[in-house]
């Protein structure tokens, strides 16, 4: 969550209450339902009657709007049936209309604050009075989120600027009836195929929400991550305040820094835009290959950027560990051979890891493992040698260093795999890989917005062989 003020989101009515009981969310959920579902009906009669160009167009705006219904109306739910409305945008790109996906994908950062009338008396049942008369909270949020809100606050003793998570009321007892609510919405609403069992997806949603709610949770990790990164200069955690945090409260300090998109950190050389990209890539591979310990999440405001007044005192402040993620290490290392197999063209290490983790079978037919390949060598484009012809030469600057910002390599991977036959031989991919990718997706469009010019195969490998050699 954006714990930054000079990065506020602009100004939004706040809601004034919340519906927190699950009868009244049932009903609210219930009623948009078969609002939605009335209306497809009509959609799918008016259909018969237009042309095959037309009808496509007519389907494509009738998702959009259907799913804007459902993307305003769970808004202002709040909560987890919100959080899991964003979770089926990640998971809802292998068996959701494009048009449902890129509206539900919206919720992430488009959300109203709840009012302070709602969030106060909560903070304060958390705390209690007499810890909470020790700060001084700011009532006006800095970042509103689905399952919570984050406020700027001082405490009085000494001065020091904090950040203050309070999670929303009733946000974690509602969850599994959220979720049962949710499934049977999208069920008439008729956005995703029927032939589709969503329950397993269903159950990991309901798994990761009841990991975001533990705030106690989130406090180890991100201690966690502090520890780890205690050595290296290059990233800033924030120093959590048990004191003033408990179940439903989160307190940290405040770190100051600016966000990807601000123009002073896109003015910087590309020398230092280089080294903040090298230094997010380093962080990633050593979370997943080294720690076994991934923070999913890669919305931006998720990271902050410090900007020094030498290159060398630039830092990266990671913020929110609610998404956080333990990985087995017998995944991490079929992963890592797929990885290290599609960057070296060896195919039969690459297909073996991708069959260990389940993301091929062997009775696939050769020629979707072959597509497969093709794909998985395509996204380990930047990890290739500088003078790997499968690599555009526009793509490579003088140096032969690999323009992450001219890639458009998320896009190129997906196309690719529209062409193909995968569609029809995959689904809903193992949950892991749903998450990792998610923050792997992350890191590439990160190093794309900040116009990174940078070879990755020596980061690869070298995080690679540490491992291999600490094992």
């Amino acid at each position: 969550m954006d714990s930054d003020s000079s990065n506020k989101p602009p100004h939004k009515p706040s809601l004034s209450s919340l519906k927190t009981r699950p009868f009244e969310r049932n009903i609210a959920l219930t009623k948009l339902g078969f609002g939605a579902g009335t209306k497809i009906v009509a959609h799918s009669l008016m259909n018969i009657f237009r042309g095959e160009v037309e009808k496509t167009d007519a389907n494509r705006a009738f998702y959009r709007q259907q799913a804007q219904v459902l993307a305003d109306e769970l808004g202002k739910l709040k909560g987890s049936v919100m959080k899991a409305g964003q979770m089926m945008s990640l998971f809802g790109q292998y068996f959701l209309p494009e048009e449902a996906v890129e509206v539900l994908a919206s919720l992430q950062d488009d959300t109203p604050p709840v009012d302070w009338k709602v969030v106060g008396p909560a903070l304060e049942r958390s705390l209690g009075r007499k810890q909470l008369a020790e700060l001084e909270v700011d009532p006006d949020p800095i970042a509103a989120a689905s399952l919570g809100q984050a406020h700027r606050a001082l405490r009085k003793s000494d001065g020091l600027e904090l950040v203050v998570k309070i999670q929303y009321p009733g946000v974690a007892d509602s969850i599994d009836s959220d979720i049962r609510t949710l499934s049977r919405l999208l069920a008439m609403t008729r956005l995703a195929p029927k032939e589709i069992d969503l329950e397993p997806t269903f159950a990991e949603v309901r798994d990761m929400l009841r990991r975001e709610v533990d705030y106690r949770a989130e406090a180890e990790f991100t201690e966690g991550f502090a520890r780890r990164l205690a050595n290296d200069p290059r990233f800033v955690v924030p120093r959590v305040l048990r004191e003033y945090s408990a179940d439903a409260v989160l307190t940290t300090t405040y770190e100051r820094g600016v966000a990807v998109r601000d123009p002073a950190l896109m003015a910087l050389s590309q020398a230092r835009r280089n080294r903040f990209g090298a230094a997010f890539l380093d962080l990633f591979l050593e979370e997943f290959f080294d720690w076994g310990v991934v923070q999913s999440d890669p919305n931006f405001g998720n990271y902050r950027f410090r900007l020094g007044e030498r290159e060398e005192d630039d830092r990266i402040v990671l913020l929110d560990f609610g998404a956080t993620r333990e990985f087995e290490r017998g995944f991490i290392d079929a992963y890592g051979e797929l990885v290290a197999g599609a960057a070296l063209q060896d195919r039969p290490r690459a297909l073996k890891g991708a069959i260990d983790i389940g993301l091929m079978q062997g009775q696939f037919p050769d020629q979707v493992k072959n597509d497969f390949l093709d794909m998985c060598e395509l996204i380990t484009e930047p990890f290739n040698t500088a003078d790997d012809p499968r690599t555009p030469k526009e793509l490579r600057n003088a140096a032969g260093e690999y323009r992450w910002g001219a890639s458009r390599l998320p896009m190129r991977a997906a196309n690719v795999a529209a062409r193909n036959a995968l569609s029809r031989y995959f689904r809903v991919p193992p949950r892991e890989i749903v998450f990792l990718h998610r923050r792997l997706g992350g890191v590439f469009i990160m190093l794309a917005t900040l116009d990174v010019e940078l070879n990755a195969r020596a980061a690869l490998f070298r995080t690679l062989a540490a491992i291999k050699d600490a094992a």
